[in-house]
């Protein structure tokens, strides 16, 4: 559970995506954490205290003059036994009392007098979040260390689509997870590719292979946790993009290609994480190709596909590259030839029979010092480790 013995206080304020706390409080506690949820008057007009206290396991507190805290200081007492303070949804209303110290209720009172961190997500109708006053106050709660996520974009309440929508419990979860993860990577930009690519013999058809791009999308979500600015760029896979993480999709190698080299530049770390087809058919047929009974099977002429990461560690200038190798025997002879033959200083290997396409793998760690097994693990796991010793590189090259 990756929030075990984390104690979090859920403020929920008025709006219709208060909804969407109830399936929160359900998720984080799911992961460990333990949550007292504090709900503003307009919140309870939406849902009922009730609901959060069945879902939290704990009274829920709405009244700055609560008799239930000895002292009657719920707004000092509460914050004092948590590791985060967690606003959503945080409405227009509320974000600009935060922005100017308001404290007129047990909510904004308990924020003013915290004794820990701020994580919010607003949720408004799209006029009110594109509104200057709004785009100020979110300005102002930047500079004064408050983390904002979100908002999304998409359809709202009021019938209209555009931003200002609250991000999805999965996702608030995911940034909730990420907030208590080291930043190991702070300030740093990091490419990475993922999946598979897909190379077109006509319309219908191609050459692909069996990558779902979970390692990928799991390092991917390692490093923007991390701190990093990430990119990430990917075959055609059935996975969400990691929140915070900018993903830009292709489908062939040579548009992965491309689309790395114009993005290289400026970048601290390049992983290549992608199971690039080695090569490609050497003429695209426009129309389907028809099956002929009395006719020879069609033959594909084939040629070689670029090394994307071959040619970002011969750049001049490169950034820190680490490669994978997947394999299905010889891990230890093919990765470490891989490797140096790249001239690249660290690759991860792993058997194909170990974890290509599920949620687990074992890994590998090759570089200079030799090999660095990891123990099997869920691919997020083994991504926060990758990430880790990636920080111990930079570090060293610094």
């Amino acid at each position: 559970m990756e929030l075990a013995g984390k104690r979090i206080v859920l403020g929920v304020t008025g709006g219709i995506a208060a909804y969407k706390a109830a399936e929160l409080v359900r998720l984080l506690t799911g992961e460990g954490a333990t949550v007292q949820v504090v709900m503003s008057e307009a919140a309870a007009r939406f849902v009922t205290p009730v609901t959060f206290q069945a879902l939290s396991g704990r009274p829920v507190f709405t009244d700055q003059w609560d008799p239930r805290v000895a002292n009657n200081m719920a707004h000092i007492d509460l914050s004092r036994a948590a590791d985060l303070l967690l606003i959503a949804p945080a409405s227009a209303d509320f974000l600009a009392k935060l922005a100017n110290g308001l404290a007129d209720d047990l909510l904004t009172t308990l924020v003013l007098a915290r004794d820990c961190p701020l994580l919010v997500a607003p949720a408004m109708n799209r006029q009110m979040w594109e509104n200057p006053a709004t785009a100020r106050n979110i300005a102002t709660l930047r500079t004064d260390g408050v983390a904002i996520v979100g908002p999304g974009s998409g359809d709202q309440a009021c019938g209209e689509s555009g931003p200002g929508r609250m991000l999805e419990a999965e996702e608030i979860l995911a940034c909730t997870v990420a907030h208590f993860q080291p930043k190991l990577l702070a300030g740093k930009r990091v490419l990475l590719t993922a999946g598979p690519t897909f190379e077109a013999i006509d319309p219908v058809r191609g050459i692909t292979n069996l990558s779902t791009g979970k390692m990928g999308y799991a390092i991917s979500r390692a490093a923007q946790e991390a701190g990093a600015r990430v990119t990430l760029i990917s075959g055609p896979v059935c996975l969400p993009c990691p929140v915070g993480v900018s993903r830009v999709s292709v489908s062939s190698a040579l548009q992965m290609h491309a689309a790395v080299l114009g993005q290289i530049a400026e970048n601290d770390v390049f992983i290549a994480v992608a199971a690039v087809a080695d090569y490609r058919p050497a003429r695209f047929v426009g129309q389907k190709i028809k099956k002929r009974l009395q006719a020879a099977p069609p033959t594909i002429e084939l040629v070689a596909n670029p090394d994307i990461l071959g040619e970002v560690a011969a750049l001049p200038r490169p950034p820190l590259c680490v490669g994978f190798a997947a394999e299905s025997e010889n891990l230890a002879e093919y990765a470490e030839s891989k490797r140096r033959s790249k001239k690249i200083p660290l690759i991860v290997g792993n058997l194909i029979e170990d974890g290509f396409a599920g949620d687990r793998n074992t890994l590998v760690l090759f570089d200079d010092d030799g090999q660095h097994p990891l123990p099997p693990a869920p691919k997020i796991d083994l991504a926060r480790q990758l990430v880790a010793r990636i920080a111990d590189l930079l570090e060293k090259t610094r």
